[in-house]
């Protein structure tokens, strides 16, 4: 099995992130993507952090939608996120949810599980992991501890 270690979170480092290998969309086409995309905001949905997350089934499959536009479009695919929404600008969207480092986490975790279940090569599922693993430190806003 796959080991995706998740780095520990140091308030004030934000690290210098690689885009994912864009191979991973060539292999997975866009519904492939989409379908990892949705089976992760399915754990999230589940999970301890599932109030950062939209309760009405039509705006929580929104979500899902605008998740995978990004990644589609940052994995050299058409523009469908910025078409849709405009520029990324990904802190400045999530400033209104809590995300503290242990919500960082879970998400990352929940990832660790929907990768883990990928048909693809080592390479592919780490250098899509590593993008996360360090993306995911820009999107922490809050230190609070907080329970889960």
């Amino acid at each position: 099995m796959l080991e995706l270690k998740i780095t520990p979170f140091k308030l004030g480092w934000l690290p210098e992130i690689t885009m994912p290998d864009k191979e991973l969309l060539k292999l997975l086409g866009e519904e492939g993507m989409r379908q990892m995309i949705s089976d992760h905001y399915d754990l999230l949905r589940e999970s301890e952090i599932k109030g950062l997350f939209p309760a009405e089934d039509e705006e929580f499959e929104a979500a899902k939608k605008r998740s995978s536009d990004f990644f589609i479009q940052i994995m050299g695919g058409p523009q469908y996120f910025n078409q849709n929404r405009g520029r990324p600008m990904l802190t400045k969207r999530h400033a209104p949810f809590k995300i503290t480092p242990e919500a960082r986490e879970v998400w990352l975790q929940c990832y660790q599980q929907v990768l883990q279940k990928q048909d693809l090569s080592e390479d592919l599922i780490m250098s899509f992991w590593n993008y996360l693993d360090l993306f995911s430190v820009w999107m922490v806003n809050s230190h609070d501890k907080i329970k889960l």
